[in-house]
């Protein structure tokens, strides 16, 4: 296949969209969401369900996150569940958002995603993370020591690039399935360090501003400026993540926003639990200082009618000019979810129409 997976051209030109010109493709972060109330069981199966809508909605990919010990998330076992939704799906790219590779051997994150991508050709990414996506009792759990787990990180990506190109002579250990699958290596973050990394490496890079939004343009100013291509990568190619909440009217989705304000609001208080149900007036929840923090921490968010989110979304895209946008709903309500990715597709197909105007 190359270097570059066939139906996954990172070349210049291919929907490095731009307001302007060809817009960008839109895709879907989901943590698997267990709401209160529910099971984890019921949680994975609404992934599914949510994954089936977004590729009818024209969605290109569709990431699951590594969480552990959280009992508000339910994609602990990422790549089972990839399969699981590859396997309930005929399009879509599926993949991590992220694999904390910290937590994991090299080889056997090659062996997870040769087995995917050999069962589902064409259709698998390998988002990679270094931190150890739970909290440190819970990552010795996972590793039992944890010695240089995160300062092994660029060995560690690079030996697993290793495992899953083509074998080479004398290469006495090789991930089977895994060598010669080339599965695409995305680097995610929320710092300057790994912008820098993925430049260096010459790899696709994913932001985490959807939470963690401080250092957002300097790391994009970073990985473009410094970016060396690759065999995988031509060009810098840079995806941001936002959340979004949209439904019919405004006052409807800021009241489904309360739940995810809530869990994060729940986490930072030492006391996360399943996704809470929407409330009213989420000031009566919290204090203004509380709100001032979770506002920081989740400013790249656009809530609201789809006008309204249309607004918020063109703003983010305009300010960033990613090459692709990454939508996260941590919702309580499977229905409100729903409802919301179908107002956001339609509002990206607006855009698109829009930027094709726009550039003749």
């Amino acid at each position: 296949m190359g270097g570059v997976v066939e139906g996954e051209k990172f070349a210049l030109g291919w929907e490095r969209g731009r307001l302007g010109g060809n817009m960008i493709p839109f895709s879907i972060l989901d943590l698997s969401p267990i709401a209160q109330g529910a099971t984890p069981g019921e949680a994975l199966r609404r992934s599914l369900d949510l994954a089936q809508h977004a590729e009818k909605w024209g969605y290109r990919r569709y990431w699951l996150a590594e969480h552990h010990n959280m009992t508000g998330i339910a994609s602990a076992a990422t790549a089972v569940v990839i399969g699981y939704v590859a396997g309930g799906t005929k399009t879509i790219r599926v993949g991590s958002g992220g694999i904390m590779l910290p937590n994991h051997s090299p080889l056997v994150i090659a062996e997870q995603f040769g087995t995917l991508a050999s069962l589902y050709p064409d259709r698998i990414d390998l988002g990679l993370g270094r931190a150890p996506g739970t909290d440190q009792a819970t990552a010795r759990a996972l590793r039992r020591e944890l010695a240089g787990g995160a300062d092994h990180f660029p060995q560690d990506v690079q030996e697993l690039q290793a495992y899953l190109a083509p074998l080479h002579p004398g290469q006495k250990i090789q991930a089977v399935p895994g060598t010669g699958t080339e599965v695409p290596i995305w680097l995610l973050g929320s710092s300057l360090y790994s912008a820098q990394l993925a430049a260096a490496l010459g790899l696709p890079f994913a932001f985490a501003s959807h939470f963690a939004p401080t250092d957002l343009m300097q790391a994009l100013q970073i990985y473009r400026s410094t970016f060396r291509p690759s065999p995988q990568l031509e060009q810098p190619y840079a995806m941001v993540l936002a959340n979004v909440f949209a439904a019919d009217t405004d006052e409807e989705a800021r009241r489904q926003f309360t739940s995810v304000q809530q869990a994060f609001l729940n986490l930072r208080r030492g006391s996360p639990g399943p996704v809470p149900a929407p409330i009213d007036d989420i000031a009566e929840y919290a204090s203004s200082f509380e709100l001032a923090q979770i506002g920081q921490a989740l400013a790249y968010s656009a809530v609201g009618s789809a006008e309204t989110v249309e607004q918020e979304l063109r703003a983010i895209l305009e300010e960033t000019e990613p090459d692709e946008l990454m939508v996260a709903g941590h919702f309580h309500d499977h229905s409100a979810r729903l409802r919301s990715f179908e107002l956001t597709a339609q509002i990206r197909a607006r855009l698109s129409e829009q930027a094709l105007v726009f550039s003749k």
